[in-house]
C-alpha cells in the first residue's frame, strides 16, 4: 500500500468507550491499517454515522476490502475474528461480550 493511500478500514469511535477500545485492541492485534473517525457524544449529532450504517451507536467498522459496514462491537469482533484472526485465540468469548455506546 502506498503511503498516500487511505487505509481500507474506516473505524467510526467515540473518545473513551469501551465497546469501541474492544475493537481497537482487535485491530492492533492482527496489524490491520485502519482510520479513526472519532464522532460526537451525542447521539442525536451522529449523522455521518447515521448515514454509513444506518445507526447512531459506535463502533461502526467500514471495510473496503470486503464491503462489509457493520455496527455492534460483538458482530465487529465476530467478523474481523473470522475474516483476518486465525481463530484460535482464548480470550475470543470475553472479547464479544457486552453491548455498545
Amino acid at each position: 500500500m502506498s503511503e498516500t493511500a487511505e487505509p481500507p478500514i474506516t473505524f467510526y469511535r467515540l473518545q473513551g468507550c469501551p465497546y469501541c477500545e474492544r475493537v481497537t485492541r482487535l485491530l492492533t492485534e492482527y496489524d490491520l491499517e485502519y482510520r479513526s473517525r472519532f464522532v460526537e457524544p451525542m447521539h442525536s449529532d451522529r449523522d455521518v454515522v447515521k448515514r454509513v450504517a444506518g445507526v447512531r451507536t459506535v463502533p461502526v467498522v467500514v471495510d473496503e476490502n470486503t464491503g462489509v459496514t457493520m455496527a455492534e462491537s460483538a458482530n465487529i469482533v465476530d467478523y474481523l475474528e473470522s475474516t483476518y484472526g486465525e481463530g484460535d485465540r482464548p480470550d475470543a468469548a470475553a472479547a464479544s461480550a457486552g453491548g455498545d455506546a
